[in-house]
């Protein structure tokens, strides 16, 4: 499926362990304050769908960076997620 890794690929990988790994901080601090409440649960589910869609569309493309960085990086976001909503219930 993805037999030709050259160094476009390893350049998207790098770009999406980038990009995906600035993500990480966010879900640290949300989960040592066991707050959200400084995040937009909108903002975020708007991009989660999106982060979702870019999935798909390298499924579709059979693009190994853009499948591999947005579906770490939609594991975090739903992570983040899941601690927004389990929080905000917690204080609210």
């Amino acid at each position: 499926m993805f037999s030709n890794i050259d160094g476009v690929t390893i350049l998207g990988l790098a770009a999406g362990a980038f990009t995906t790994v600035a993500f990480v901080p966010q879900v640290i601090r949300t989960w040592r304050l066991k707050s959200a409440s400084d995040l937009s649960l909108a903002m975020i589910s708007l991009n989660a769908t999106g982060i979702f869609l870019w999935m798909i569309y390298g499924l579709y493309v059979r693009s190994l960076p853009i499948i591999v960085a947005n579906l770490v990086t939609f594991i975090l976001i739903c992570l983040v997620l899941i601690l927004a909503v389990k929080h905000r219930r917690a204080t609210g």
